[in-house]
């Protein structure tokens, strides 16, 4: 068996076919969908054996860079997280992997896994990571097939060849005839009757291999990616990669830039109990189903109904009389209703809202930050209510406000506030009023989370009416 694998897993996608539960400020990969946890922290599950896997490699970006540090350490993880300074698709990326696992081995064997695929056999996993290994140490590019279930239109399909011959490979590893885009109903049909894999989109190599062949086919791709890790900077705990070469990169995927040029490919054909979650109709496939086909997620009530997914926040009772084959997902800011034939043009509805400027096109009423979280209770013309909730230990930055005021009160914990060189604390059932302009601050200092509701009284209560003074985070 090979050294170590370098598990590096992607983390930038925006997931729109899952809105309104995966928006872009908090898409599907660190939310949970299936299961108990997101896809990231499961992916994390996966890669915990540390006799088969390194330390991971995390490539994201900067908007997501303290939700996947925060997942992380509730996984109890450690990885080198990676931002990307724009988005050039998963060729660069994949490039930047192989650059930085040379850096620490020059034998290193990288394992490229998707943020939010699910995988429910674990076990069969491992099994195939270790023959892809075997097969990668003999400059083999390997990805995992899955054996369709159906004829799916909305995967890319594998021709697998001849089976590969070496000691180690066994009868486990098949070379890779071709890759074929998303076909037509017809012809996937097709492909299934003539044992074609789908394309799970995850590989294995040796860094040596890959880089090779993106020097090979791609040479301005991999001198930018070069660059981009010479040129990498330290920001807390990140790093980032150099913006000027890295924006150099062609934007292309990996397929594209190498999987369906190169000799070396190779695949495993593997039943992980995978799927790519990647439309509600996917989630209703994966999901447990009760008698009449329905699965459900949260306060729903379903009267006459089939086939059909309802999910529903916890402050929402959902309820669904006579229907079949429909996904309802209900959120406190907005409610989706599709038939799930159609699940897939939920990706166009959520263009359409952006065209129109739909907040919650883009953002969830509850907004993340590095601190806690917030979210709206109430907006109006000069005025805003918000929960906000800081965890134990934690601070938001040293600010000012040119046009509002503010006023807190504490409906849980004890809060740190600092206003001007004044500096008190505020317990349960006590408020504060935070001036306009004032120089101010809130932190926990506890041991339990603090929630508090601020009320923003201004002429303007945007959330980039902010100067940070002062930022443990490093923000500007």
């Amino acid at each position: 068996m090979p050294a170590q694998i370098i598990p590096v897993i992607m983390c930038g996608g925006t997931g729109t076919r899952l809105w309104p539960v995966s928006r872009e400020s908090m898409p599907k990969q660190f939310v949970t969908l299936v299961g108990s946890e997101s896809t990231f922290r499961q992916v994390l599950a996966r890669i915990a054996s540390p006799d088969l896997f390194a330390r991971p490699i995390v490539i994201t970006n900067a908007d997501f860079r303290f939700v996947v540090a925060e997942q992380l350490r509730e996984s109890g993880v450690e990885a080198d997280i990676v931002l990307e300074p724009m988005g050039r698709d998963s060729g660069p990326a994949v490039a930047v992997s192989a650059v930085l696992a040379l850096g620490r081995d020059r034998e290193a064997l990288v394992l490229v896994l998707a943020s939010d695929h699910v995988i429910r056999k674990p076990d069969e996993f491992r099994e195939a990571c270790e023959h892809a290994a075997a097969a990668a140490a003999e400059g083999r590019i390997v990805t995992f097939g899955i054996a369709p279930t159906y004829p799916a239109t909305s995967y890319g399909y594998i021709r697998p060849g001849e089976k590969l011959n070496g000691a180690s490979l066994g009868a486990f590893v098949h070379a890779v005839e071709a890759f074929v885009e998303k076909p037509d109903a017809a012809t996937a049909e097709g492909y299934v009757a003539d044992r074609y894999l789908w394309n799970s989109g995850n590989f294995l190599f040796h860094a040596a291999t890959m880089l090779g062949e993106i020097e090979r086919f791609e040479p301005a791709m991999a001198e930018a990616a070069k660059a981009a890790v010479a040129g990498l900077t330290r920001d807390l705990d990140f790093l980032r990669l150099a913006a000027e070469p890295f924006a150099r990169a062609p934007k292309k995927s990996i397929d594209y830039a190498v999987m369906e040029r190169t000799k070396l490919a190779a695949v495993v054909p593997a039943d992980l109990g995978w799927s790519d979650v990647g439309s509600w109709n996917t989630v209703w496939e994966v999901l447990d189903h009760d008698a009449a086909g329905n699965a459900t997620d949260g306060p729903v009530v379903m009267l006459d109904s089939r086939n059909s997914l309802v999910r529903s926040d916890e402050s929402m009772l959902t309820t669904v009389v006579g229907l079949d084959d429909v996904i309802v997902v209900s959120t406190t800011d907005a409610v989706l209703v599709t038939a799930r034939s159609k699940a897939e043009q939920v990706k166009e509805l959520v263009g359409q809202l952006r065209a129109k400027n739909h907040r919650a096109a883009v953002e969830h009423r509850r907004i993340y930050r590095p601190w806690g979280y917030y979210q709206d209770i109430d907006l109006a013309g000069r005025y805003r209510v918000k929960r906000i909730v800081v965890k134990p230990g934690s601070k938001l930055s040293l600010q000012k406000h040119f046009h509002r005021s503010e006023h807190w009160v504490v409906v849980h914990g004890t809060a740190e506030v600092t206003v001007g060189s004044d500096v008190r604390s505020v317990h349960e059932n006590e408020s504060i009023y935070i001036p306009i302009g004032s120089v101010h601050r809130l932190a926990n200092p506890g041991k339990i989370p603090l929630e508090l509701i601020e009320v923003q009284v201004g002429s303007y209560v945007g959330e980039d009416d902010i100067v940070r003074l002062d930022d443990v985070y490093g923000r500007g």
